[in-house]
């Protein structure tokens, strides 16, 4: 967002003139110019930020300008922003290009605005896991769908440090009190259970926020975010490592999804419960497409990511730089166009990315392993030539 500063002129002091007495005839002394009191010269208000050159963003020689300048394209056409029109009609209107053309449309159609300071950059994807339709060996975990007795009220907002939060509370005696956490429901008996899963698997799925459950059958049913508890995301990592259950350079999603696999049971169950937060789905046929974000569009797989809302707009465009991971095995460096579709409980701040990588196997072992530095830019209209 452009800043704009104005400069206010301090206000001089009033000066106080006095009158000589003389032993004569009185006269008129002749008038003197009040002196003229410093102050700085006023200064027109600042033009908005102009923005930076896309060619002067780090990584941009070695970007894929023609898929970027496709990504641009699909957010034009899902979701585009008012303030981004101008340049989504320059876009549409050209169509597909190559690698130069595609570069010289997106310089000449954006600039781009430092988002704060340093941040985090993960990266998250759209599990595949096993399933079954009844209780069954290994497949202990139930796949809940959203509880009747949990509201969303406006009004109930018991983290004061997010205002405008909308709060997941339970009604009880006409009063509004916070949902269970993970441990208390995991306890009660679920009459209507969508699936059953490996606990290890349905931990992540609802890292994830959704995925597809393969059945023994071949069917496939793509369980959907539905709603959580209400409360707040805390990752495993840190504690696995302080508490010497992993290595301090292997936490990755595998390290930590291995460890639980290796452990099922109590031990697994503790370490899980760490994370308060629950989240309920709906079940519905498997389409094939990519997952869907909270902006309700499909994610493309490494041009979308997941912002915190409170400080980003659905839709707005940004390029990433994501440097010095801090997990083994990752690869060293994400630079690249992308936009902002989908939110998160562990995206928060304004320097905070989650990059969608795609889905299956492959997509889970690379997020798992994104825990970069992170530099971001909004992406703004270019002046008028």
């Amino acid at each position: 967002m452009a800043l704009i500063r104005f400069l206010i002129p301090l206000l001089g002091a009033a000066l106080l003139l006095s009158a000589c007495e003389t032993t004569g005839p009185v006269r008129e002394p002749p008038p003197r110019p009040a002196p003229t009191p410093d102050r700085p010269t006023p200064q027109p208000p600042r033009p908005p930020l102009a923005g930076l050159s896309l060619s002067r963003l780090p990584g941009w020689e070695a970007e894929d300008h023609a898929a970027a300048l496709a990504a641009v394209a699909r957010s034009c056409r899902l979701k585009p922003l008012p303030q981004l029109a101008e340049a989504c009609a320059r876009v549409r209107a050209a169509g597909p290009l190559a690698g130069p053309d595609a570069r010289a449309l997106l310089e000449a159609s954006f600039r781009a605005v430092p988002v704060g300071g340093e941040g985090l950059l993960t990266a998250y994807f759209s599990p595949q896991y096993e399933a079954r339709f009844s209780r069954t060996g290994e497949f202990t975990a139930v796949v809940r769908p959203r509880p009747a007795d949990l509201v969303q009220d406006p009004a109930f907002a018991p983290d004061p440090a997010r205002p405008g939060w909308k709060g997941e509370a339970r009604l009880q005696d006409g009063v509004l009190a916070p949902y269970p956490d993970r441990a208390a429901i995991e306890a009660r008996d679920e009459a209507q259970p969508l699936a059953w899963m490996r606990p290890e698997d349905l931990f992540f799925l609802q890292i994830q926020g959704s995925g597809v459950l393969v059945l023994p059958d071949g069917r496939r049913k793509r369980a959907v975010f539905a709603a959580t508890n209400g409360l707040p995301f805390k990752g495993i990592a840190t504690p696995m490592r302080d508490q010497g259950l992993l290595a301090a350079d292997n936490t990755s999603g595998d390290a930590i999804r291995n460890w639980l696999a290796a452990h099922r049971g109590p031990e697994a169950d503790a370490v899980m419960r760490l994370n308060p937060r629950y989240v309920f789905f709906r079940m519905e046929d498997d389409n094939g497409e990519e997952a869907t974000g909270a902006a309700g569009v499909p994610l493309a797989a490494g041009r979308a990511i997941a912002v915190d809302a409170i400080h980003h707009d659905y839709g707005a465009l940004y390029w990433i730089d994501g440097q010095a991971p801090s997990l083994a095995g990752a690869f060293p460096r994400y630079s690249r166009l992308v936009t902002a579709l989908d939110t998160g409980g562990a995206i928060r701040g304004q320097v905070r990315a989650d990059l969608y990588i795609g889905s299956g196997d492959t997509a889970g072992r690379e997020a798992g392993r994104v825990k970069h530095r992170l530099h971001m830019w909004r992406l703004i209209p270019a002046p008028a030539p």
